[in-house]
């Protein structure tokens, strides 16, 4: 198979991408509508390790916000390093900027009551996304589909992403506080693709007032009259087009020669259900020299453990770095039912040592990369609202590489088994137990069909 030059753009680039029509896609269509990643240049993005970056970050740029924040949350805790945020938020909502902030009803509801009253009385405005609402809940296949985003636009010019919740890094609500810091990363981004996050904060934040869904709900609350007035106050809040200075911003951009090709790729239940598994696949079947995988959930579909067996065959280098300190024991199960598979066709698989692991990244050769709240199991590539950045740019994969080779220094390669091995009865049961509980699970989601 032919090397691709180290100038010539990626494939995905030179088959997918046209300037015009891409940026007649960004200034057209609403925030839910692009079904692959669009890319711009000229941006900026910078990697965040932790908590212990990306708070201090965060907060800084808060406090110099100057009209507006908005954030979409997965899980947000008061306690320890991650209050200064939240410090941070209430200060910017008393000064008079606009904060708006969405937490997920599930990932959110051990968060004290008292908290949520304060960042009220400071003026932040607050939409629980899915309130869990007693036992009853599970049987309502939309509360099995969460909202897992980790992002934060401010002033429409700054924003962060990646797989961090707002909550300390030594610090879980299943397992309380640890002394070593949990692995995790994030990023921060300025530029054009800082757009189609905003608009996707604000579209969530607008889902989660209006209620259990955008669909389902939009419909209800049209043909009831005294709704009316406030639907169409909430569309226009949400912001679904382009305004012409943002257009001009992203058609300057928008120039492929430019550094820093980002995409803002997005995996809803509208028409963007599988963009992040789909940009993810075409980036390990175009693979050439490697492909590292950081992921506390790894139960994918068939079809990209079918796309890492065969990078490996074909010389790829494919490393796995998964939890050694489980944080649930059934999703540990999931991914170790897959290991002799893999590693029966080259694929190397490392386990963290020094604690839990929460990272969702993907690194392929030279100059591709992707950061983000999506993992690599059902929930994330089928129900879940999950928000990933891809990154084209050789300077930014080398520090993440450089990064990631300490994260696998740090852990236990899982020895491959040995030639000749069949899986024994113990392991097929485990096997089909697991694929029993996630056939079971996406079918109490309202999700069918083959996984």
């Amino acid at each position: 198979m032919a090397q691709t030059g180290p100038e010539s753009p990626p494939e995905d680039v030179q088959a997918g991408l046209d300037t015009e029509t891409d940026f007649q896609a960004l200034a057209g269509l609403a925030w839910y509508a692009q079904r692959k990643p669009v890319f711009t240049g000229g941006n900026r993005v910078r990697l965040l390790q932790g908590g212990r970056d990306l708070f201090p970050a965060l907060a800084e740029r808060i406090d110099a916000a100057t009209h507006s924040v908005w954030l979409a949350l997965y899980i947000v805790s008061p306690l320890g390093q991650s209050g200064g945020v939240l410090q941070a938020l209430m200060r910017a909502a008393r000064r008079g900027v606009k904060v708006h902030l969405v937490v997920d009803g599930l990932g959110s509801r051990e968060a004290p009551g008292s908290l949520w009253k304060d960042m009220a009385a400071a003026g932040v405005a607050l939409a629980i996304y899915r309130p869990v609402k007693g036992l009853s809940a599970i049987f309502d296949a939309g509360q099995w589909r969460r909202m897992h985003l980790k992002l934060c636009v401010v002033d429409g010019e700054h924003a962060f992403i990646g797989g961090i919740n707002l909550i300390d890094d030594h610090y879980d609500l299943h397992h309380g506080w640890s002394d070593q810091p949990r692995l995790d990363y994030a990023l921060q981004a300025q530029g054009p693709v800082v757009t189609p996050m905003l608009h996707t904060v604000r579209a969530i934040f607008t889902r989660a007032q209006i209620g259990r869904d955008w669909r389902d709900d939009l419909v209800q609350w049209a043909q009831d009259p005294h709704r009316l007035h406030r639907l169409q106050a909430l569309l226009r809040q949400a912001r679904l087009r382009l305004e012409p200075h943002e257009q001009d911003r992203i058609a300057e951009a928008i120039d492929l020669r430019q550094p820093m090709r980002s995409a803002f790729v997005l995996r809803d239940n509208l028409r963007q259900r599988r963009t992040i598994e789909q940009a993810s696949l075409q980036a390990i079947v175009q693979a050439r020299q490697r492909i590292d995988i950081v992921t506390p959930y790894f139960y994918p579909h068939r079809a990209i453990r079918l796309a890492l067996r065969a990078a490996a065959a074909r010389g790829v280098t494919v490393r796995l770095l998964l939890q050694g300190k489980l944080d649930y024991r059934i999703a540990g199960m999931a991914a170790q039912v897959l290991y002799h598979e893999l590693q029966r066709h080259g694929v190397r698989i490392f386990e963290y040592q020094p604690a839990f692991l929460h990272a969702k990244v993907l690194c392929v050769d030279d100059e591709w990369a992707t950061v983000g709240s999506s993992n690599l199991d059902p929930l994330s590539l089928v129900l879940n609202l999950e928000a990933n950045l891809i990154v084209k740019d050789r300077g930014f994969v080398h520090t993440l590489s450089t990064s990631l080779n300490e994260d696998f220094a740090l852990s236990r390669e899982v020895p491959p088994p040995p030639d000749g091995h069949r899986p024994g009865w113990s392991e097929r049961l485990r096997r089909g137990f697991v694929a029993w509980v996630a056939k079971t699970y996406l079918r109490l989601a309202g999700v069918t069909g083959r996984y």
